[in-house]
């Protein structure tokens, strides 16, 4: 099936993806908040912006939409037929990204948490606060 939306009005729809305070950064966040817990947001100095930086306990927490970082075995990743190449090469992208940095958190003593888009209704604050504790 191809795409019934014009160039235009595509690139408009796509336009308004937020990257940053999404619903799931939201949600996570305010639990974080009502447990206690201070946090920075997106600190670009750290590899990939974190998107909540809890320095006290040297852990970053990314939110991850489940579509663009490609959660494995969820409903939410399904990659789209139309111009199949370009967005199996943008996922790769992302993967790859996403492990380095990752990686390089690690590398200057960071813990890095991975909370999933999908993950962020069942998650409780009993949850989050064990997910801190533990560093993921």
């Amino acid at each position: 099936m191809s795409d019934t939306l014009s160039k235009e009005r595509r690139s408009w729809n796509m336009s308004r993806i937020r990257s940053m305070n999404t619903a799931p950064e939201q949600y996570v966040r305010s639990m974080l908040y009502r447990r206690g817990y201070r946090y920075r947001l997106n600190v670009k100095t750290l590899p990939g912006s974190p998107d909540i930086v809890l320095q006290k306990y040297r852990l970053v927490i990314f939110v991850h939409g489940c579509f663009w970082h490609r959660h494995e075995n969820c409903k939410l990743a399904a990659t789209p037929k139309q111009n199949a190449t370009f967005w199996q090469s943008k996922f790769e992208q992302n993967i790859k990204r996403d492990q380095s940095n990752q990686q390089r958190l690690k590398e200057m003593g960071w813990r890095v948490c991975i909370v999933w888009e999908c993950q962020i209704e069942a998650m409780t604050e009993k949850i989050l606060s064990e997910l801190v504790a533990l560093g993921c």
